[in-house]
């Protein structure tokens, strides 16, 4: 029996991130009312696990437990390829205890300029995972690649959006409307496969 979510339903946005929650929000089309964990007062668990997949899993499981609703979390990250793949599920911890991005990104470049690279290359990861407060699950994961530029520029999005241009694009995800970033963004690519498991 395929596990649909119908329309209407009541999903838990296992995050405490306002901006994360407005694009979960507006990628799910306002097919579902969205309460975060934030407003719930749930708090944030321990990431433990050491891949996206993992992450989002451990949110939402969580989330769905304590609320006793279905629940949808993402766990996402900026891999830079002469970093070997850092700052990835570490991306939010570089923004330090007060989610300073503007830190992060410096660290970013910092690592960079240590690393004496030119290569710029970077990519977007986005895990989803949905949990039922009884027991199933459903993971998927998206990616979109492109490279890094420095300064930032744009001040939409959030996160690292200001210092990442997508791959055939010349604007930053800083830059971008907010509809053009959703048509391609890592969290739009992973919600296709989303949809395509649980909302059809």
């Amino acid at each position: 029996m395929p596990l649909i979510l119908p329309a209407g339903t009541t999903l838990v946005a296992a995050t405490h991130n306002p901006g994360k929650a407005r694009e979960l929000a507006a990628l799910l089309e306002g097919r579902f009312t969205v309460l975060t964990a934030g407003e719930l007062n749930i708090p944030e668990p321990d990431e433990t696990e050491t891949t996206f997949v993992g992450n989002a899993l451990l949110k939402a499981r969580h989330a769905a437990q304590v609320s006793g609703r279905i629940a949808l979390a993402d766990d996402s990250g900026l891999s830079v390829t002469a970093l070997d793949g850092a700052p990835g599920i570490f991306s939010a911890r570089w923004a330090g205890p007060g989610k300073d991005f503007a830190v992060a990104m410096g660290k970013v470049e910092e690592r960079l300029q240590e690393v004496g690279t030119d290569d710029y290359s970077a990519w977007f990861t986005c895990a989803l995972a949905v949990a039922w407060p009884d027991g199933p699950s459903v993971v998927v994961q998206g990616e979109v690649h492109g490279s890094l530029v420095f300064p930032g520029r744009g001040d939409r999005g959030f996160g690292y959006d200001p210092i990442f241009v997508p791959r055939g694009h010349d604007q930053t995800f800083g830059e971008m409307d907010p509809e053009a970033k959703d048509a391609m963004s890592h969290r739009a690519r992973a919600f296709a496969q989303l949809k395509a498991a649980l909302f059809e």
